[in-house]
């Protein structure tokens, strides 16, 4: 392997670009961790105190009115990001499931489909479940093949 880094002034953003004849484990494990370096480090609010969670702790985050949550097994936490922002930030394992929600796809345990075209997301050791819209059902199930 071989690594160039190239300075212009000219830039505002940096960029990387990565050559390579195929795609390998080992270019998908560079990207995992240039996004890493890359992403805003979440900070979760309850009540007047901050947490530092583990994303994977992290099973969904939905909107309530203008304010956003993530939620663990027992908790729901307010982060301080929009959806869309959260969406272009947060590692691959975690989709778009409806305009309110993203959910963490390694946390979840079943998909229920039901004869009107909901789909309900249980997930493990928990009573918390999320619906997912008929128009991200397909992704969602294209993501859940790729993770798993």
């Amino acid at each position: 392997m071989k690594i160039r880094i190239e300075l212009d002034d000219s830039l505002n953003d940096i960029e990387v670009v990565i050559r390579a004849s195929h795609l390998s484990e080992e270019l998908e494990q560079i990207q995992q961790a240039l996004s890493q370096v890359s992403r805003p480090q979440l900070i979760f609010y309850k009540g007047s105190s901050e947490y530092f969670l583990d994303l994977a702790d992290i099973l969904f985050f939905e909107t309530d009115g203008t304010r956003i949550f993530g939620h663990t097994r027992d908790n729901a936490y307010e982060v301080k990001f929009k959806l869309y922002e959260l969406e272009n930030s947060l590692p691959k394992t975690f989709c778009r499931i409806s305009k309110s929600s993203i959910v963490n796809t390694r946390s979840i345990y079943s998909l229920d489909k039901s004869f009107s075209g909901t789909s309900t997301i249980r997930f493990y050791d928990t009573v918390k479940q999320i619906h997912v819209s008929r128009h991200y059902y397909q992704l969602l199930k294209e993501k859940l093949r790729e993770t798993r």
